[in-house]
Order: C-alpha cells, then structure tokens, then sequence
C-alpha cells in the first residue's frame, strides 16, 4: 500500500481486514520522512518502508493513495516489477488505456488495463451508482448536479480543523484557516480547486468528464456545481437528470431500491431523507426526495449522501481490487 497514514490509507487499512482480503504481505510504504512509522493492523505492527523501486518486487497489487505526483513518480516501477495498481490519485482517470471503475457500474473495465486502473472521484463514484440503473433503463439527456462536500475530501487536516475551528466559534473567537483557503466552521464555500478556462473549477470538471467515461456517454450534456460544506466525512448531492421520455417516480424508486450498493431512503410521508449521519462509516450510497421535475416532463430529481472516504475512495478501490482477483 502506497500511503498509508492518511484518511483515505487508515481506510483501506480497515476494509482490508473487515472484507477478509485475501493477503499473504501487506507491505506499508511511503516517503522518507514517514519510513519507520508503525501501524497496528489485524493485531500485528508494520513498519512503513520508505518506497523505492525495490519495494514493488514481488507484489501482486499496489493500492496507491499518496496523491497524483507520487503515483506519476511510481507508475513505471509498479508496473515494471509485474504489479496492478489501483490508484486513488486524479492523476490516470482521463488517460487512453487506463479504465475509470465503478464496480457496479462498469465491472468489465476492469480487464482492460495495461497495469493501471483509476479510482474515479469521489462525487463522481456516489453519483454513478444512482445514474446507472436509472440509465440502463431509458437514455439520458442531460445531468445538472449540486455537491456539498465534507471536509475528508481535503484529507485529515482538513477534518481536524473543521473541528477545531468550530469549537473557536462557539467559544467566542475568529476562526483562521491554515489548512483550507477559508473556514468551514459554521460556513461553506465553493470548491477551491483551480478554475478552468470555461469558468468550471477543476472539480466541477471531474465530475463532468469522469461520469461520462465511467457510463460510456462522451457526448452526455452534464453541469456541476461543487461546494464544500461544514460535515466531516460524508458527501451530499442535488441531482436533476432528463431523459429521452418520462421516467415514472415509482419505476425510478423500484429500480433504485434494487440497485448494487444503493440504499433507499424515501418516505415522504415523514418528510425523511438521506442526510450525511445516515452512511457515515457505512458502504451504502442513500438516495432519496425521487420527484418529477415541474418544469420539465422528462426530468427526474433527486438527493444523494454518501461516505466520501469509505465507498468514494478506499472501498471503491478495495472493490476493484476484489473483481480482478474474483477473476
């Protein structure tokens, strides 16, 4: 595994073991400066080693969560010593060769690899598992979607300081980030990844260009708006899809109960659906609030919440890991 002490590698430390991952080494590595760690994991303690060409020898599979400069740094090594690497990082997703998977959308991507396989965003991962099913059943038109992202999405110091600065706000004082560019605490602001020349930020455009590679849509009309919102782990997003004909709101709702790694939550006579306490530290990707759009007759809308660092990264990644080695 290729960085393993942050939010997203303490993750797959934990799937790993609660999925019973067949392993015969589980080998920690990363930089210098964090060779030597410990990490306790199925009650013995490993050693981070500091990566190196070296460190690949022997490996089956290369679980990378370091970032995109040190999956670009390590590709060439990891797949010159035999090894698939599953790659977290935004670094392969648009690349020709490399398949972008959703495990329960596009399985059979998997197989096509050259020895890299993408871990797609994590918007775009919870946002996948709703579309599919209700695609497979009538041809889209057009995605809008609105994402209220937690503060995992920008690593673990981002959690801590969400927390810490709101307990400054309740105690009276002015917050001051350092980790993220304004304070979450009791705020939000749009995502901070850089803009583009079409005025969408980075993010908004992963989301945009990665749901269309993951369904096979390349010409899919599809906007996003990301903005990152005060909850520590768990992703929100507003969704309003068009189709080519009406889409009936039960039909919708049966096949999204029925749908692989979706779990329904929609019982409008309580006025209850899917917040983010609802799968924190839990796999399912809640959707609910399934109505017809009033101003269009073609168009459905529809909320979703899922954990972030759990089925929008490490379990994504786990998943993957678990089709190639089924096969």
């Amino acid at each position: 595994m290729l960085g393993a002490s942050g939010a997203v590698g303490q993750e797959l430390l934990q799937l790993l073991d609660e999925r019973q991952f067949p392993i015969a080494e589980l080998r920690l590595l990363a930089s210098a400066r964090s060779a030597g760690q410990k990490q306790q994991w199925k009650g013995q303690e490993l050693i981070v080693q500091e990566v190196s060409a070296a460190a690949f020898q022997g490996v089956d599979l290369v679980l990378a969560s370091a970032g995109g400069s040190v999956s670009k740094q390590w590709r060439q090594a990891i797949t010159d010593a035999g090894a698939v690497m599953v790659d977290n990082s935004s670094a392969f997703r648009m690349d020709e060769g490399v398949p972008l998977v959703v495990p329960e959308v596009n399985p059979d991507a998997a197989f096509s690899h050259q020895g890299v396989i993408a871990n797609p965003n994590c918007t775009t991962i919870l946002l996948s598992l709703a579309l599919a099913p209700l695609a497979a059943k009538r041809p889209m038109r057009r995605v809008v979607v609105s994402t209220y992202q937690s503060a995992s999405g920008a690593g673990a110091r981002a959690m801590d300081e969400l927390r810490d600065l709101s307990q400054v706000v309740l105690d009276g004082g002015t917050p001051e980030s350092s980790v993220l560019p304004h304070s979450l605490a009791f705020n939000l602001f749009l995502h901070n990844s850089p803009l583009q020349a079409n005025s969408y930020c980075e993010e908004e455009m992963k989301m945009v260009n990665e749901t269309r590679k993951i369904m096979a849509l390349p010409d899919l009309r599809f906007s996003a708006t990301c903005v990152r919102v005060p909850v520590l782990r768990a992703h929100s997003e507003a969704v309003n899809v068009e189709f080519e004909q009406p889409f009936p709101v039960a039909e919708a709702r049966a096949l999204l109960a029925e749908a692989p790694g979706v779990e329904l939550i929609d019982r409008s006579d309580e006025n209850r659906f899917p917040m983010p306490t609802d799968v924190t530290g839990r796999d399912p990707v809640a959707v609910g609030r399934i109505r017809q759009d009033i101003s269009e007759p073609n168009a459905l809308e529809f909320w979703l919440c899922g954990d972030q660092i759990r089925k929008g990264a490490a379990l994504n990644a786990i998943q993957i890991a678990e089709l190639l080695i089924a096969a």
